[in-house]
């Protein structure tokens, strides 16, 4: 199989992966919500592997295909190179707090996790969400050249 159909096939599974994530993150907030801590525990846990498991993914299909240009233009290239560029600002500056987040709860530090979470978890969707959006753009509304 060639490095190009490794990342081809790749693309999707990221593209689930970022979905699972979003649903783990929705549930953990619904549990949390509900004081169902032991669901809500579990449902993080979740979005973290899924997340992790995508990170993995994309650093190997970046390096089998590299990047790729987006086929569109005008209005729709400036939407998705703005989006794009959010999402990976973003993607990249979760990390430390997720990270922070597994400490201050591994530590039973719940405050301050819990203040540390109201700030993370939008973003953290916001990253989920424009992964999945990205990938639709890029891989089946305009394609790629």
């Amino acid at each position: 199989m060639s490095g190009e159909a490794i990342g081809n096939f790749l693309a999707p599974v990221n593209a689930a992966l970022n979905l699972t994530s979003t649903i783990c993150l929705l549930a953990g907030f619904y549990f949390i919500k509900n004081k169902e801590t032991r669901l809500h525990r579990r449902a993080m846990l979740g979005a973290v592997g899924a997340s992790a498991l995508f990170l993995v993914f994309y650093l190997v299909r970046y390096s089998l295909t590299g990047t790729h240009s987006f086929a569109g233009s005008g209005l729709s290239k400036t939407f998705y190179l703005t989006l794009l560029f959010s999402h990976m600002v973003l993607a990249a500056a979760i990390v430390p707090m997720i990270l922070r987040l597994l400490f201050l709860a591994w530590r039973s530090r719940f405050d301050a996790h819990a203040r540390l979470a109201r700030l993370t978890f939008p973003i953290w969707l916001y990253v989920s969400l424009s992964g999945l959006l990205v990938y639709l753009l890029l891989y089946h509304l305009y394609g790629y050249v």
